[in-house]
């Protein structure tokens, strides 16, 4: 058939369809009802020329153009026309035969309206003869729509037989791509894929997804009637039960809950919106049945609710001498921490003594305070001083990992499994509506698709909106004004600005190697000591010794490393007398070797000042203050240059860069020669180059260093310098004095220069730790040369 109807070059007639896409080698019923499209079919088969069948875009143009059909159809012919009175008086159902897959091009309108158009053969990539890959895709093509047909509803019987009777060939395959039931435009784009081969797993794939949504569907149907019969028979065995139960005698059980309730809810001190939406809800759960699905889950809201402690609030401690015990017995240093904590507990003191209506006129408000800091400096633990300290209860959560809005506030009822949020639940696990509330980890909170838990926190932490905080699952507002809230993190980068703008920071820095030295002795030994059974005239830790250990084998801010050496130590101990080893009770140098290997870790000292250009300067750190040594070394060369070396970071490249403009300008009052620097290379160098060092504190650290080198003077000995300047000279002030000044006492200087404007941070530090120190206050860096030069 295909040879009698050869492509050629001239035009043919275009029947646009509709719904329909014609495949070659398939025979596809069409009704057809337009009068113009019936002319010109009845034209085609009076002549016996073929046809190009186009779908159209659009279903709702009536008289399509080019631009209303897609360019690639099938040529066709006409195999029979056949009235059908009851589509219409005016329908003929006509078959055609596809023949050729065409690109239709050079669209022509006629006068009487209708398509012409040039047809460009797109012939089909055939498979081989015994293609088995063919074979076996065309063979799954076929169960797989069996199996489709046989689980849909309403599809023709006759259908599956004749698919069966159908060998899988290519003609096969395009036949279930015509008739399948899919939308217009997957079967055009099937018709559109020039290999038989990938038009077969095309289809096989639209068939298999097909096919699992069927098997969904079966599944949850099959559940559906499993689960209403199992409805259907509990239902009757409780009216059973029920019966059963009223003819022995027995009482009520659902109403018997419902007068608990109530009962209990006209002891609570709630407001009476609240109380109006609890009456509500209790009256829900008095009309629903007992074994209701929703019966627990309403039974389980009313009694969260019953178990909030509405308006219970304790008893704040105002014994101030008592407070300032607690917190330091438990914590050494934290200095401004503990300060603040007795400033508010002294406000609310004096609040406490005003008149009831003072009062209500303007409500107590809890301060939203923010430790924040290295780890194993005492965060945590400190909350629940300020707890005890307070005389009030202690609740905690961890937000590190939090993602879910809803672990704040709370799941709304309607979704299965619902619980309320984590803030409201700790508030009923403590029984008060006035704790200290711990929010660990503040910096550590995630966001996805399920919401940003910052976002709800904004509530619960700001004193102008927490006093009507709404949780999801409660659905009522409740009070969290009250609640003395205090948010730990380990940095602020992290945290949202929106957040921290509604938090009163409270910076807790690392520990000074003395405080480390006082937390051992008064907190770490004695809870190791007891942790390991052993009694402290079993083993005691000299001074020098914990010094060692701080020094030598932990490197942190805060103390956690020391409590783990501690804990090694113990052990060895724990052994030793198992084994009826002997030891010393007072642990040596040498006993730590054997105890905790050799030291991991070491500190510079000072070492000599024979050199010219090295001076000594003081750097701060997260796990306290160090010395670092600033080299300049001058060789001659024929340009200038100035090379850095050490890993220094943009802002110590920066100072280096302004010293030596500032030695240039200044070198005729230093006593240089101006003309020595055209023929000199300058390298300065802050040794350990593997660490990464930055920081504005080491601008006349470097200045020194020049202008030492340049002269060719000696900087004094045992002294040490930090501080920034300006290109004209002026020192500025720096911070982290307090372990810079005892980072320089450790390694034996004894002369220190700061900026006249650190003399109130030196103000703070306790003289213990001064003691043997000297210290020079300056203005300007003409007086750093001549306190440090010889």
């Amino acid at each position: 058939m295909e040879d009698k109807y050869q492509i050629e070059n001239k035009s043919y007639k275009v029947l646009p369809i509709k719904n329909n896409v014609v495949f070659p080698g398939v025979m596809m019923p069409i009704a057809v009802s337009k009068k113009s499209s019936l002319k010109l079919i009845k034209a085609v088969e009076k002549n016996d020329e073929p046809i190009i069948l186009l779908t159209q875009k659009d279903n709702k143009a009536t008289d399509p153009k080019e631009a209303d059909l897609y360019t690639l159809g099938t040529m066709a012919h006409v195999i029979q026309i056949i009235p059908v009175p009851e589509m219409g008086k005016d329908t003929m159902m006509t078959i055609f035969e596809g023949l050729h897959r065409v690109k239709a091009v050079d669209f022509q309108e006629c006068i009487d309206g209708s398509l012409v158009a040039h047809a460009i053969p797109m012939d089909e990539e055939m498979p081989l003869k015994n293609d088995k890959q063919f074979k076996a895709t065309v063979d799954s093509v076929k169960e797989t729509v069996l199996d489709i047909l046989s689980k849909q509803e309403g599809a023709p019987s006759g259908l599956q037989s004749s698919l069966k009777n159908l060998t899988s060939s290519p003609s096969f395959l395009n036949y279930v791509c015509a008739i399948y039931h899919m939308p217009t435009e997957t079967k055009q784009e099937l018709l559109g894929i020039h290999s038989l081969m990938e038009r077969a797993t095309a289809m096989l794939t639209i068939l298999q997804k097909d096919k699992e949504a069927l098997d969904i569907k079966e599944d949850i149907r099959r559940r559906t009637v499993e689960k209403m019969d199992k409805q259907q028979r509990e239902y009757f065995l409780q009216q059973e039960l029920e019966t059963i139960k009223k003819d022995l005698g027995d009482t009520d059980s659902s109403a018997q809950k419902v007068n608990e309730l109530r009962d209990r809810a006209q002891q609570m001190k709630w407001s009476a919106a609240v109380a109006e939406r609890f009456n509500k809800e209790l009256e829900r759960l008095e009309h629903m049945h007992v074994h209701a699905p929703d019966y627990s889950t309403q039974l389980d809201y009313l009694e969260f609710m019953l178990d909030l402690p509405w308006g219970v609030y304790s008893d704040d401690n105002y014994d101030m001498t008592h407070a300032q015990e607690v917190l330091n017995r438990d914590h050494f240093g934290l200095d401004k921490v503990k300060q603040r904590i007795v400033e508010h507990l002294a406000v609310q003191r004096q609040l406490s003594l005003r008149s009831k209506k003072d009062k209500e006129k303007s409500p107590v408000k809890s301060p939203i305070l923010c430790l924040y800091g290295p780890p194993g400096v005492g965060k945590t633990s400190l909350g629940k001083s300020v707890a005890e300290a307070l005389g009030r209860k202690y609740a905690r959560i961890s937000l590190g990992g939090l993602h879910d809005e809803a672990e704040i506030r709370g799941h709304r009822r309607t979704y299965i499994g619902a619980l309320p949020g984590r803030i409201v639940d700790g508030i009923k696990k403590c029984g008060t509506s006035n704790p200290v509330f711990v929010l660990d980890e503040i910096d550590k909170i995630g966001a996805d698709y399920k919401g940003d838990p910052t976002a709800a926190l904004l509530e619960v932490l700001d004193p102008e909106q927490n006093n009507s905080f709404h949780d999801n699952y409660l659905d009522v507002d409740y009070d969290l004004s009250r609640v003395l809230f205090i948010a730990t993190a380990n940095t602020l980068e992290t945290v949202p600005r929106p957040l921290l703008d509604r938090m009163e920071l409270i910076e807790m820095t690392g520990y000074l190697q003395e405080e480390k030295e006082e937390i051992a002795k008064r907190h770490l030994i004695p809870k190791e000591l007891a942790n390991h059974g052993l009694k402290a005239s079993q083993l005691k830790f000299k001074k020098d010794i914990l010094a060692h250990i701080i020094d030598d084998y932990t490197r942190e801010s805060g103390v956690r490393s020391l409590e783990r050496q501690i804990a090694t130590i113990c052990r060895k101990i724990d052994t030793k007398l198992a084994l009826g080893e002997e030891y010393n009770v007072s642990v040596t140098l040498d006993d730590l070797r054997t105890y905790l290997g050799q030291a991991r870790y070491s500190r510079d000292s000072w070492e000599t000042n024979k050199y010219v250009g090295v001076v000594t300067g003081l750097a701060w750190t997260q796990v306290g203050g160090e010395i670092l040594f600033i080299e300049t070394s001058l060789s001659a060369a024929k340009a200038p240059t100035l090379t850095l070396t050490g890993n220094l970071g943009d802002v110590m490249k920066e100072s280096a860069t302004l010293s030596l403009g500032y030695v240039k300008a200044h070198a005729k009052e230093l006593g240089i020669k101006p003309d020595v620097f055209e023929k000199t290379a300058v390298h300065i160098h802050v040794p350990e180059g593997a660490i990464p060092k930055d920081g504005p504190s080491a601008g006349i650290t470097m200045t020194t260093a020049l202008v030492s080198a340049f002269t060719k003077r000696l900087v004094k000995p045992r002294i040490a310098m930090t501080g920034e300047m300006t290109l004209r000279g002026k020192v500025l002030p720096i911070g982290g004095v307090k372990e810079k000044l005892l980072a320089a006492k450790r390694a034996g200087i004894t002369d220190i220069i700061l900026c006249e404007d650190n003399r109130k941070d030196v103000a703070e530090i306790n003289e213990i730790y001064l003691k043997g120190l000297k210290l020079h206050f300056v203005h300007d860096i003409s007086e750093v040369l001549a306190i440090a030069l010889v």
